[in-house]
């Protein structure tokens, strides 16, 4: 039987093992550096009026046992005006997948989008993740290929801020 919840602060180790699992499914192992001291701080923060949540989860359970997980948070939308919802991650274990699991975990992150006002929902998938994206476009979703994703991290991160103008000086 499966059921569906908002991740608690107990699940972080949960939720810790499926971003591993998913990053070795995602052929990038030793890629995972987040701990389960960052999980906690940032998607279960003691006092959110302090500490905004930088997360949320949905953990996925089949007959009572860790099967899935969602991961998302908060965009923007400028052009509509109104928040969006990012997936982050969708991951299901390999021994619970085929049950509907995956569906239904996009369809709640998809349902609370709708719930919550959002303008749009959207994640990022591999492009050499067939299963995946057959599974995408069976639930709706289309691909944006006028879009390519950019993205600066590590050392490349710290040259670019380091280059941060936060005076305009005129000679």
């Amino acid at each position: 039987m499966l059921t569906l919840r908002p991740a608690t602060p107990q699940d972080v180790p949960h939720i810790l093992a499926f971003i591993r699992d998913l990053a070795a499914y995602e052929r990038e192992p030793d890629a995972v550096l987040a701990t389960e001291a960052d999980l906690l701080r940032d998607g279960f923060p003691a006092d959110e009026s302090k500490t905004p949540r930088r997360f949320h989860s949905l953990i996925a359970e089949w007959n009572g046992e860790p099967a899935g997980f969602a991961l998302y948070f908060y965009s923007y939308s400028t052009w509509e005006g109104r928040t969006g919802i990012y997936l982050e991650d969708l991951f299901v274990r390999p021994e619970y997948r085929g049950k509907g699991i995956g569906k239904a975990l996009l369809t709640k992150v998809a349902a609370i989008a709708v719930s919550e006002g959002c303008a749009r929902f959207e994640w990022s998938v591999l492009d050499w993740n067939q299963p995946s994206i057959d599974f995408y476009h069976q639930m709706g979703a289309v691909m944006k290929p006028e879009w390519l994703g950019m993205r600066v991290t590590g050392e490349a991160l710290h040259k670019l801020a380091a280059q941060c103008v936060t005076e305009l000086v005129t000679k």
